[in-house]
């Protein structure tokens, strides 16, 4: 397991380093070709838009050997960011949009190939831990790589932050070569277990994946409605600078590290569902702690919903692994992605319309929703409480 482990860290650390840092280059470089925001925001929407066609990239990696796709796109990832060379004015801006796609893309594919990837290289009982160690390694990630992102643009330019970007992928790609894969692969997927069907019928129609997906897909949509009102209550309530949010996102972040590094002996314990039920109660006890007028709770309501976050999602993504018949855990994989993240986009400008009727508005909400989430998987059919070691699934 120490192997593969320490692989699949590596991968994520690697991964998070490239595509965090070429994130934030990205609108900064259109912003400072095009003097445009709005065009600059525009690159993070082509990063996003992939994640709707995940049911249909999904089942890419269900009809191929799932290892060599991953390594492949990775390649082709690294080629993509090597063409920003050719950026020299605003003539060629598209170019960085065609890139950000093409990130957004690469996403659905080896996050969905990725899950799918890792029951072919740990047992059922050691799928919790490893998911828990990753979410750990891109958090730490997501601290540290906007910031060198942001200064190599400033000392060197885009071009050196695409080089750094189109480096990481060809690492990873050698990373994923040296995976141990001891596990049989997958017969493929027979015509009847084709289409957006197939992984839908899996996704919903088993309570041990259902429950945690929908958990996490109302958390994550709610950290996006909660947005607008998070950064109102620092400026206009706490009266304190934007910049503070940058201490606020680093407790959050501090959060999702000290999480991830626990989560997966609690869903061996208790189970997916349970501890996803967990995840989301914490996240609403962080909404609401963001509500108080006094700047330390706000700060430890951050580290609360960052402990809490990850949990739905780690829980989720554990409980496909482990339940899911190897030959469509790509498709089920992608579809889980759509459910999770897709919600996001609509949250975010609702909450910041709601953000209108009061700063706390948008945060009093997403607790409510989120506890009323809980308590209805609370309250409603149990749920058998899976422990990883009981299946055994193959990729």
């Amino acid at each position: 397991m120490r192997r593969n482990a320490g692989l699949f860290v590596a991968i994520s650390l690697l991964s998070g380093l490239g595509s965090s840092a070429m994130s934030l280059a990205s609108g900064i470089w259109i912003l400072d070709l095009t003097d445009s925001s709005s065009l600059a925001a525009l690159a993070q929407l082509c990063v996003y838009a992939p994640v709707l066609a995940g049911p249909w990239l999904g089942g890419v990696l269900d009809r191929a050997p799932r290892r060599p796709v991953i390594i492949a796109v990775n390649l082709a990832l690294a080629a993509a960011l090597l063409s920003l060379f050719a950026v020299r004015g605003p003539g060629q801006a598209w170019l960085i949009f065609a890139v950000s796609f093409a990130y957004g893309v690469s996403y659905v594919l080896i996050d969905a190939g990725e899950t799918a990837l890792l029951p072919s290289a740990f047992s059922p009982a050691e799928l919790g831990a490893v998911n828990g160690w990753r979410s750990s390694a891109q958090e730490g990630m997501k601290l540290v790589a906007p910031l060198a992102g942001a200064g190599l643009y400033a000392w060197q330019g885009g071009h050196a932050v695409a080089v750094l970007s189109a480096v990481m992928p060809v690492l990873v790609a050698v990373l994923y070569a040296a995976l141990r894969l001891t596990r049989i692969p997958p017969e493929p997927p027979t015509r009847r277990q084709r289409g957006l069907p197939a992984g839908l019928a899996v996704l919903f129609g088993q309570p041990a994946i259902r429950v945690p997906v929908i958990l996490a897909a109302v958390s994550i949509a709610m950290s996006g409605f909660t947005t607008a009102g998070f950064y109102a209550m620092v400026t206009s309530e706490l009266n304190l600078p934007a910049t503070f949010l940058g201490v606020l996102v680093s407790g959050q972040g501090a959060g999702s590290i000290a999480g991830g590094l626990v989560v997966g002996r609690f869903v061996s314990r208790w189970g997916a569902a349970a501890v996803g039920m967990a995840g989301t109660v914490l996240f609403a006890v962080g909404c609401l702690g963001r509500c108080l007028p006094w700047w330390p709770a706000v700060l430890a309501a951050s580290v609360v919903a960052g402990v809490g976050l990850p949990w739905t999602l780690v829980a989720a993504v554990t409980a496909m692994q482990t339940h899911t018949p190897a030959e469509l855990l790509g498709r089920v994989s992608g579809t889980a992605n759509t459910a999770m993240f897709g919600p996001i986009a609509l949250a975010i400008p609702l909450g910041a319309g709601a953000v209108h009727l009061g700063s706390r508005t948008p945060l009093v909400a997403a607790a409510g929703v989120c506890l009323a989430a809980a308590a209805f998987v609370l309250r409603g059919p149990s749920v058998p409480r899976e422990r990883a070691a009981t299946m055994v699934r193959t990729s």
